[in-house]
């Protein structure tokens, strides 16, 4: 259990002190970020909210120009 430990604590005095691995660890969390967001949009369930907005409004669109259509 104690190497384990040291590993660990010697990996993230590194990552601690990499300029490189600082920034690689910016990138997960903005990805993280940008993966959150387009859930909340684009969410899977009954009340997608803006998801499901944005295929009423587009259904309405469409039967409008369908509608007006000769």
């Amino acid at each position: 259990m104690l190497k384990y430990y040291t590993k660990t604590t010697g990996a993230l005095k590194r990552l601690w002190t990499d300029k490189d691995g600082v920034v690689s660890f910016e990138y997960i969390i903005v990805a993280f970020c940008v993966v959150a967001a387009v859930a909340a949009v684009f969410g899977t369930g009954t009340s997608a909210g803006i998801g499901n907005a944005l295929n009423t409004a587009m259904g309405h669109v469409l039967s409008a120009f369908a509608a007006a259509t000769p």
